[in-house]
């Protein structure tokens, strides 16, 4: 990581050093920002500099004149992070000092003495975070994808200052009285993004409470900093509890049903993590896990289970409930402060969505339709089980997995075991994810070696369009560690914007096994089509072609941004993309034409528990978000809350239960879905849509990728985002029959 990272050799010359290399740049940064007076500030700056280099060993002297690589432009191929360079101390240095320029940028603003226009009031506001935009974006991305103690500490202190300035940006009323300025006098006039980019701007200051009374305002600050708090709380907790519910294996003979390369991986896991025992079963961030599937030991089974399900609720010393319950209560009033009924309601006012109303309108045709189906399927799995147990055998939601496998092995002769030998993550990678991009959308990848990189699982490839240009740089983090939190995203360490003459520089992160040395990381099907699903949210963001930061890419509204990720997982099963990835990690044969046939054919088989455990954590998420203020459950009823909220909409099912329990649903505690986890589903709808209308058109036609990608992926927010939908299917309105049908229901 860096010079000072480990070790103790220089551990008490680094602290001395990083803190006077902090304050100089802090003050140096202040003098020449603020109202200092010239004649005293050299000689000011001149006698701390002395002073402190004489309390200061020889060797932290030398290094005094070292620049935070945080705070200067990079110096590495297209502006990329240099990771040689940073060191983990320089992450709080530089947020004091983009935070205080954002700040002073923002007073200029203020200070304008000229009536408010969009040239001197919204364009300066849009370029008044540029430096904080980039140092976030760096950081965030190693909370989230190797979070070391030494981050974790940083992240506990930034946190704070940066909801405190968000606060003094959002009740600016100087500022926002000229924002309004300019969107009462020019709103009219504005043409194409420019027009948008008010729009957005001016609507969000209205959201976040800027026409609210003081002591309203008061209010919604105090709210503001206490969801940060208790959020940064979730995300320590939550994984602690996630690393710590590791099922432990005292011998091999328990394993049994792993293949070896299974046996191999939970020996490194153990090591990895301790040692407790010679094997270890890690839990990811899903209710079920996969492991499940394969394991003959019934015990073992339910102890993986009940570690999943039970590793955050007060059954062991991890308990998030109260987290939950005051974030919830907290969300509850905001809503209640800006005149909403409940918090879903303000939240999805501005999605395609709008409303609550529309939102369960949506799910409860889904659910009329998918409760026969998973009745049936439950009983179908139950009969076989009986077939080898005995007549009196109760099916558990630990044993699901295993029987329907033995099932759909028998019934259509294929296992995970069995294909997984085709899919080796690296021509996943290349001889698919990529192929695919190229085939449709004319974009080719050449590996970057030279590029600094946070972790060495990662790779980087430079993204070259049809003209030859460079189009954009792509990372990739595809292997599990303890420093990871659990699931698979995107995001990027800068965004397209032509305003700031930057090529957009994303990355995926996923959650796979990772080979012992010199052997192929081999994936399942699940993880296959979930390198092509966030790879579709890279496409999003590597194919941007917008004028402002603020609306390129993925800033678009929650059930508007899984649509390019979810229709980019059609293209796994296209034939010809099939064929060129699927080939035996050691003989590079591709698939044999009968076994191709039969997974193809297994993809769809039993699928009513996916669509089920997606719908209950749907519900979930609503029913909290829908409590009007003061509703809210205490603590002692948490629990309770969420049987009765599944029993309500007809999903109480022990058999198929939420993919996420409240206790561990990071993407609404955690991330920013609350009130927006249905839309997965909604956006599916959209990208069956989509994929429709490529595969009459020709699934890898040329012109229809164009058009795909001039409609949709270059856009951004800069358009009404139906319209886009429209433009590009031709449909007034996405056709949700067509989901159950793509599902195999």
């Amino acid at each position: 990581m860096g010079r000072f990272s480990k070790g103790k050799a220089n551990s008490e010359e680094a602290q001395i050093f990083q803190g006077f290399f902090a304050r100089m740049q802090k003050f140096a940064y202040i003098c020449s920002h603020k109202r200092t007076n010239p004649k005293n500030m050299k000689k000011t700056f001149m006698t701390i500099a002395i002073s402190a280099a004489m309390m200061m060993p020889f060797s932290a002297c030398q290094e005094a004149q070292r620049e935070n690589p945080l705070l200067v432009e990079s110096q590495q191929p297209f502006g990329t992070p240099d990771f040689s360079k940073i060191q983990p101390t320089d992450y709080l240095p530089a947020f004091e000092v983009a935070i205080q320029q954002k700040r002073d940028n923002i007073q200029k603003i203020v200070d304008n003495k000229k009536p408010a226009t969009f040239a001197n009031t919204i364009l300066p506001y849009e370029e008044s975070g540029r430096l904080l935009d980039r140092v976030s974006r760096v950081f965030f991305a190693l909370t989230e994808a190797d979070k070391t103690p030494e981050i974790g500490e940083t992240e506990k202190k930034v946190m704070p200052m940066l909801t405190e300035l968000e606060n003094e940006i959002s009740f600016n009323k100087q500022l926002f009285a000229r924002i309004r300025q300019v969107y009462d006098k020019e709103f009219p006039t504005l043409q194409g993004e420019d027009k948008k980019l008010l729009e957005e701007i001016y609507k969000e200051f209205v959201r976040k409470g800027a026409l609210l009374p003081e002591e309203k305002m008061e209010r919604m600050k105090a709210i503001n900093l206490r969801i940060t708090d208790l959020q940064q709380q979730w995300g320590d907790l939550l994984q602690a509890a996630t690393n710590e519910a590791v099922v432990w294996v005292k011998n091999k003979e328990e394993l049994k049903g792993f293949s070896e390369a299974d046996i191999a991986q939970c020996a490194k896991d153990a090591e990895s993590r301790g040692g407790k025992a010679p094997y270890a079963i890690v839990i990811v961030n899903t209710t079920q896990q996969a492991p499940l599937v394969s394991l003959d030991n019934r015990d073992l089974r339910r102890r993986v289970y009940e570690a999943s399900v039970y590793r955050a609720d007060g059954t062991n010393k991890f308990n998030t409930y109260p987290l939950v319950v005051e974030i919830a209560s907290l969300r509850a009033e905001q809503a209640e402060i800006m005149g909403y009924p409940n918090y879903a309601s303000y939240s999805l006012e501005k999605t395609m969505a709008k409303t609550p109303e529309n939102v369960y309108a949506f799910l409860n045709s889904l659910i009329a339709q998918y409760v026969p189906k998973a009745d049936a399927e439950t009983k179908a799995i139950e009969e076989y089980a009986r077939k080898s147990e005995g007549k009196g055998f109760q099916l558990q939601p630990y044993d699901r997995f295993f029987y329907s496998a033995k099932m759909k092995k028998e019934l259509l002769n294929v296992s995970d075991d069995e294909v997984k030998p085709y899919f080796d993550v690296d021509s996943v990678l290349v001889n698919g994810v990529f192929y695919a991009a190229n085939r449709a959308y004319g974009l080719t990848f050449k590996q970057r070696t030279d590029i600094p990189l946070y972790h060495p699982d990662m790779k980087a490839f430079e993204v070259i369009d049809k003209d030859g240009k460079t189009k954009a740089l792509f990372y990739c983090d595809y292997f599990r560690r303890p420093t990871k939190r659990g699931g698979a995203w995107m995001d990027g360490f800068a965004k397209q914007s032509r305003q700031w003459n930057q090529i957009p520089i994303v990355f995926n992160v996923c959650n796979n096994a990772k080979a012992p040395e010199g052997k192929p990381s081999l994936l399942t099907w699940d993880e296959v089509t979930t390198m092509f699903h966030e790879f579709g949210h890279a496409l999003h963001g590597i194919l941007s072609d917008c004028q402002y930061n603020r609306l390129s890419g993925t800033s678009v509204a929650r059930d508007f941004v899984e649509l390019p990720s979810q229709f980019n997982e059609s293209f796994a099963t296209i034939p010809e993309v099939f064929d060129h990835f699927a080939r035996h990690c050691e003989t590079g044969e591709p698939m044999p034409a009968d076994l191709k046939e039969r997974m193809l054919k297994s993809i769809n088989f039993q699928t009513a528990y996916a669509l089920g455990e997606n719908l209950a954590a749907t519900c979930l998420d609503l029913a909290w978000h829908m409590l009007p203020s003061g509703k809210v459950p205490s603590l002692e009823q948490a629990a309770a809350f969420e049987t009765e909220a599944l029993r309500q909409v007809g999903l109480l099912n022990p058999q198929i239960p939420p993919r996420y329990r409240t206790t561990y649903f990071n993407h609404v505690w955690g991330g920013g879905y609350a009130a927006g986890y249905y839309s997965y589903l909604w956006t599916e709808v959209l990208a069956v849509n989509v994929a429709d209308v490529f595969a009459q058109r020709g699934a890898l036609n040329p012109k229809t990728g164009q058009d795909f990608r001039d409609k949709v992926l270059s856009r951004g927010n800069t358009g009404d985002l139906m319209q886009m939908f429209t433009d590009f299917t031709g449909m007034a309105q996405p056709d949700a029959s067509s989901l159950l049908k793509a599902r195999g229901l």
